[in-house]
């Protein structure tokens, strides 16, 4: 018997049976491969990625999650008739390898590959509807080798470059984080206390590019959540004010500070530097050295996010010399302090006490004087030791005197201007991507450097620079990058000169294999370049990108930042590389993240033995909508297997039923009802509502389950019409299931192929109500929905109501009261 007959086998629904025989029949029939004959280029394309995995062991619960979500939005769309691509790969290289490697005394790539086959076989057993013929792996030369070219691109183009930084240190890494990678002070991945360090580093030139990732988020409004516009414009961090030029007693170079409040200039009575800048250690004169760098060791342990806590004390140390204020041309004493961050600008600050909170608790720690320029109304800061921030009417200002701070700020600054010794200004919060690691699993830097010729990049045709196989060590007994290692590797001649050189020996961030791989994955074999012109035409933006919220100020901003950069070198024709974003919340158990060091876990595969694929993707799913958290403990697959079983058995019921040549007149109501939810199904599958349409089809099999009980029965055209339509949409979340019982129905495969089903226009005009939804008894929202419609499906459609979800505001419920059709009401604590 072929893949095709229609199976006799025991009528007891088996979730595990069906696995490896529906793996086979989408093998052999290519079911999710893409059409890539010219003559089907002309099609509506729908191209859907899903961030890809990093093979740190199998999958686990999170991926079930992500996957299930993206892989329900790929089938939907290749069901509608899109010509749909959904691609597979792995971001394989990176610090969790290395580690293992070294815990393991393994070489990293066996590591990774044997996880990369582990994982790809889950997903193939989960169903997933991947065009396996994308496939890549970040970690392959293949790959890799366009990481290097795009690097010389930027580094041609000045965006690439070498500098002196201080950096996030991780000791028990012994690598270079970037601030993404700093979480509470500590490493993201081994928890250990960052401390910094000052080195040579590469970065990528993203503060170029600083205004306008601001000015494309218009484009991206329709289609991000406006959460993570909100969190890129924060980190970004634009700021309108003046740059303000301070002469320095005893040193030629004016140091030069950024304010958003110039108008507050003739208050300013000290000066102060982060301890951590550069400058610092600069201006300290002799006489304070040994002070200042006492203090530098007292509080180098403090995280940034410490540093700037209002309501911590406030300490610095005076470093020998004063700075002139340009308005009143009196010294002010220099400070170096930890409330002031070595990014913001050049580090130095302007201290006006009496209208910033920070400097007032300093200059009162310090008994340095207050001096209110404006007069906002409030009392006297030296007095009440509160600062009087806002705006007023300019006091002790000289011939500023009597302005509004409104009039006063402009004035300034145009004075200022016409001195030479400052303007209007900009600045942000943003800081250069720094991509150096000093790391082996990475991506090497394509640079040679040379003592005649200094920086040299390598040659295009002599790329990829591969990783050494042999004679490295991961974890250099002198602490160096484990590259520097490898002595044969780094002795090169220079391609200038032809004298002896060294290879750099950073890799880099992995920050750069995901800022662009979503570009080659329509074709992972070109070799003309990291991705195919013709493609990128038919291909991207990317439709419908999904993945998590925590990636906003990382890889999304790299992402877009990489894509504008190419786009500027002719190398794409767009500046935003994804037209949608969806974010998944994270899967819980108890209410706290999984974790080894919770003893929380659950696994991924002990779930899908017990269950099967199906019922575990329809849990995920059916828990909330794609953004919400999914808090294992809450849920149980107990009720996915129960639904499916039924779906299944209404198409062994139909599929042995001899058919009826017409329908009865009992079954003129059921039709109508079927169509009303495949047209409600596919309204919120099109909004990513995917738990409410699960919902529907919850109600629509119990709607069958009564006509073929005691309704029209099993031979009904009609129910067949509609356990049909049931089928073909659960595919998208139940694909073992929906294969088995489009067979079972006496239909060829793949159910992929048989396409969505489509509501007739006419039979939707039905009765419907208004139903009132209420939170602790007070009315949110009305909704219209069909009168019939049962207590699951009203549950779902309130509380995916916006308006509803907007007044919960995050707060826990204890009850949903439901009495279909006119009323929900939502009891919170």
């Amino acid at each position: 018997m072929n893949t095709f007959d229609t199976a006799d086998s025991d009528e007891t629904y088996d979730p595990q049976a069906v696995i490896d025989k529906w793996l086979a029949v989408w093998d052999e029939l290519g079911t999710f491969a893409v059409d890539r004959r010219a003559d089907e280029r002309d099609r509506q394309r729908r191209y859907v990625v899903s961030m890809f995995s990093y093979p740190s062991g199998d999958l686990h619960m999170g991926h079930a999650e992500v996957f299930s979500i993206s892989d329900a939005m790929a089938r939907f769309a290749r069901m509608r008739g899109y010509d749909t691509l959904f691609p597979v790969g792995w971001d394989s290289f990176g610090l969790p390898a290395e580690n293992a490697a070294l815990a393991r005394g393994l070489d990293p790539r066996g590591w990774t590959y044997a996880n990369i086959a582990t994982q790809a076989d889950s997903f193939r057993r989960l169903g997933i509807s991947f065009d396996w013929s994308t496939r890549l792996h970040t970690s392959d030369p293949e790959y890799y080798r366009w990481n290097q070219w795009l690097f010389l691109r930027l580094y041609e183009r000045g965006l690439a470059y070498r500098d002196d930084a201080l950096v996030n240190w991780c000791p028990r890494d012994r690598t270079v984080l970037a601030n993404e990678q700093v979480v509470g002070g500590r490493c993201e991945r081994c928890g250990t206390e960052v401390v910094k360090r000052a080195l040579t580093q590469w970065f990528f030139k993203i503060t170029d590019y600083a205004q306008r990732l601001l000015n494309d988020m218009v484009q991206l409004e329709p289609g991000w959540p406006a959460e993570i516009l909100t969190m890129q414009r924060n980190w970004i961090g634009r700021s309108e004010g003046a740059h303000i030029d301070f002469t320095v007693q005893g040193r030629d170079e004016p140091v030069r500070i950024f304010t958003t409040r110039p108008d507050t200039l003739f208050g300013a009575t000290f000066f102060v530097i982060a301890f951590d800048a550069p400058l610092a250690a600069r201006l300290c004169a002799p006489e304070c050295r040994d002070a200042f760098d006492a203090y530098v060791r007292q509080v180098s342990a403090g995280t940034d996010i410490e540093r700037l806590a209002t309501d911590r004390a406030k300490t610095g140390v005076f470093l020998g010399r004063y700075a002139i204020n340009p308005a009143t041309g009196e010294p002010i004493p220099i400070y170096a302090a930890d409330y002031v961050l070595a990014t913001y600008g050049t580090g130095a600050v302007m201290a006006v006490p009496a209208h910033d909170q920070r400097d007032l608790d300093f200059a009162r720690a310090l008994g340095i004087p207050v001096r209110t320029v404006i007069d906002t109304g409030a009392a006297d800061p030296a007095r009440t030791g509160v600062a009087a921030d806002g705006a007023g009417i300019m006091v002790s200002s000289g011939r500023f005197t009597g302005l509004s701070s409104d009039e006063a700020r402009a004035a300034i600054v145009a004075d200022l201007t016409e001195r030479g010794i400052g303007g209007s200004a900009v600045t942000y919060r943003l800081r250069d991507w720094l991509l150096s690691r000093q790391r082996y699993w990475g991506t090497p830097i394509p640079v040679i450097h040379c003592g005649e010729c200094g920086e040299v990049p390598v040659p295009e045709d002599q790329l990829p620079v591969r990783l050494p196989d042999s004679g490295y060590e991961l974890r250099p007994a002198d602490g160096s990058a484990p590259l520097a290692s490898a002595h044969d590797w780094v002795r090169v001649s220079c391609p200038r000169c032809g004298a002896a050189a060294r290879r750099d020996t950073d890799t880099m961030d992995t920050f750069v294999d995901s800022s662009w791989y979503f570009l080659r994955y329509p074709n992972p074999h070109f070799t003309e370049g990291p991705f195919d012109p013709a493609e990128i035409a038919r291909w991207l933006p990317v439709d419908d990108y999904i993945g998590g919220r925590e990636h906003a100020t990382g890889h999304l901003l790299y992402a877009r930042f990489l894509t504008k950069a190419l786009h500027d070198l002719g190398l794409l024709p767009f500046t935003e590389p994804m037209t949608r974003l969806t974010n998944q919340g994270q899967v819980l158990m108890d209410g706290k993240a999984m974790s080894k060091s919770l003893g929380n876990l659950v696994d991924l595969q002990s779930q899908i033995r017990q269950y099967g694929p199906d019922a575990v993707r329809v849990t995920m799913i059916f828990a909330g909508p794609p953004e919400d958290d999914v808090d294992w403990a809450d849920v149980s697959p107990h009720g996915a297997v129960r639904w499916l079983a039924r779906i299944w058995r209404l198409a062994v019921d139909i599929g042995s039923a001899s058919s009826a040549p017409e329908p009865s007149a009992a079954s003129a109501a059921l039709r109508r009802d079927v169509h009303a939810v495949v047209a409600g199904t596919t309204a919120l599958m099109e909004r990513k509502r995917l738990n409410v349409a699960i919902a529907q089809l919850m109600q629509l099999t119990n709607l069958l389950s009564k006509a073929v009980d005691s309704g029209p029965g099993p031979a009904d055209p009609v129910v067949r019409e509609g356990v049909e339509a049931l089928v073909r949409m659960s595919s998208c979340f139940a694909p073992f299931t929906a294969e088995e019982s489009w067979e079972r129905l006496g239909h060829r495969p793949s159910v992929s192929d048989a396409g969505w089903p489509t509501a007739d226009p006419a039979l939707l005009e039905r009765d419907f109500t208004t139903c009132i939804v209420q939170i602790d008894g007070k009315l949110r929202d009305r909704l219209r929905v069909p009168t019939g419609i049962d207590e699951t499906a009203l549950r779902a459609l309130a509380l995916a109501s916006a308006t509803v979800v907007d007044a919960l505001a995050g707060r826990p419920m204890t009850k949903v009261i439901v009495r279909a059709p006119r009323l929900v009401n939502v009891v919170t604590k």
